[in-house]
């Protein structure tokens, strides 16, 4: 699966990551035309067109496949599939009478033969327009479940002249994340300010953290306390996006000014690119920020903990997982291991309640340090997981804001036979307690915001916060 390394594609890039092997298919309803759904054997060939067989076999694997797919309505998906068809009838000027939705009873192979029919009547009718229907159609099936850990991976480009160190966008990061309003934008709340400037046009417009973003190309950020979708317009992927018009305000001095900025490479700071960084803090605590639960993430943490370790004495651990996007699973559990053995970190449950249990790795030498986590709205999947598990199981206390609630399952990846990857949860994600985190999030111990004050000083009350608990 290819993914692009911008600025905020950290959570695509995560929930990728964390893919494994998923439970075997159930075979009647996981068939179409012939063609299996099954996981990938290694790296996928050229991407083909996407056809109406294509959207067949996607269609049963997500029946046959995703973990509520036994119980679900498959009428929504088709329903989703053939709206999405008819708007892009609709934009190109070529709308059809042929182009009505069929009558659906409920029954899956029955309704699929009514849909496919009709599709292929229309689209017959506008060769021309064929790829593109078929591809918004699939989209929008996928986009009917719902599902913040669902995906369909195709067509994916990077910006020209990519390499290692660069970022893409408009050279910012503000304190609401792109893929953050996408997953669940309930937990969004005003107002939108920048907290860091990372290079590109940002940088070179005079952009600073504390910087309030009052509209972004003319609409408001939000409505009646409620995200837009304006938010995400701050993080372009592609290289045909378009420049970006903000209204800005500097609450230092009263400023309002609008200015234009254009997506681009910039070189990033190579010490933000790391997954892992560490410090000393108050020559007795260990600060280790962790961006990302990516391969051997956790047993960097522990040799980075154990080197400021070395020749001393630690009174506690900072985890900085601000802004971690999640990852594997295997990782997280490593990673709680260290401060806590015999425990169930996490359930993965079945649409009727059947669940495996996520457990301790033993294995693991315990830390024996008191704990703080860092937390904000930024922390998804994988780093919900964590900080679910510390809260529960009193394995630390949380500092900052709740967390995203991105946490339906573990993604597990399907290849299409045009050499696409669909990727949805097999199994529903559940706390240590058997809660619910996936769109609530979880809540932090202390609730210690950071506010555009603070992030044009330069301060970090969470932080502040943390070293007061650990030195009590």
């Amino acid at each position: 699966m290819t993914v692009i390394r911008t600025a905020t594609a950290g959570l695509a890039l995560l929930l990728a990551a964390a893919c494994t092997a998923p439970t075997p298919p159930r075979a009647e309803a996981n068939t179409s035309a012939g063609m299996v759904c099954s996981p990938p054997q290694g790296p996928p060939g050229a991407e083909t067109a996407t056809t109406i067989d294509v959207i067949e076999q996607a269609y049963f694997c997500i029946l046959g496949t995703y973990y509520s797919g036994a119980t679900l309505d498959a009428r929504q998906l088709l329903a989703a599939g053939f709206i999405a068809l008819t708007q892009e009838l609709n934009r190109n000027g070529r709308d059809l009478p042929e182009a009505s939705m069929p009558a659906l009873t409920g029954d899956r192979k029955a309704d699929w033969a009514a849909f496919e029919a009709v599709y292929r009547k229309t689209t017959d009718q506008v060769p021309g327009l064929r790829d593109k229907l078929a591809v918004v159609t699939l989209e929008a099936m996928v986009a009917a479940l719902g599902d913040n850990h669902a995906n369909w991976a195709h067509d994916i480009k990077r910006p020209p002249d990519y390499y290692d160190g660069d970022g893409y966008g408009l050279g910012l990061q503000a304190n609401i994340s792109g893929p953050q309003v996408s997953g669940n934008p309930g937990v969004a709340v005003p107002p939108l300010f920048v907290t860091t400037v990372q290079g590109g046009a940002a940088q070179a417009a005079g952009l600073r953290p504390g910087d309030i973003v009052e509209s972004v190309n003319g609409s408001a950020p939000f409505i009646d306390g409620k995200a837009t979708p304006a938010i995400a317009v701050l993080y372009p992927r592609y290289p045909e996006a378009r420049p970006v018009k903000l209204r800005l305000l500097r609450q230092s001095t009263g400023r309002r000014w609008s200015v234009t900025l254009k997506p681009g490479l910039y070189q990033r700071d190579l010490a933000a690119l790391q997954v892992v960084r560490s410090k000393l803090l108050e020559d007795d605590l260990a600060y280790v920020r962790l961006s990302g639960f990516a391969p051997d993430s956790a047993n960097r943490v522990l040799k980075a903990i154990a080197r400021l370790r070395n020749g001393r004495t630690l009174n506690g651990v900072v985890l900085d997982l601000r802004g971690n996007g999640g990852g594997s699973p295997v990782e997280a559990i490593r990673l709680l291991s260290a401060f806590a053995h015999g425990k169930v970190t996490a359930y993965q449950c079945t649409v009727d309640g059947k669940c495996e249990t996520g457990r301790t790795d033993d294995t693991v030498e315990l830390l024996g340090l008191p704990l703080v986590v860092l937390t904000d709205r930024s922390c998804a999947s994988a780093c919900e997981h964590v900080s679910a598990a510390v809260k529960d199981l009193r394995i630390g206390r949380l500092v900052g804001t709740r967390t995203a609630g991105v946490i339906s399952g573990p993604a597990q990846p399907h290849l299409l036979s045009n050499n696409t990857t669909l990727g949805f949860p097999t199994r529903h994600h559940l706390g240590p307690n058997r809660e619910v985190i996936d769109r609530v999030g979880v809540p932090p111990d202390h609730y210690v915001p950071l506010t555009p004050e603070d992030a044009a000083a330069g301060r970090d009350p969470a932080l502040a916060k943390a070293l007061t608990l650990l030195h009590k």
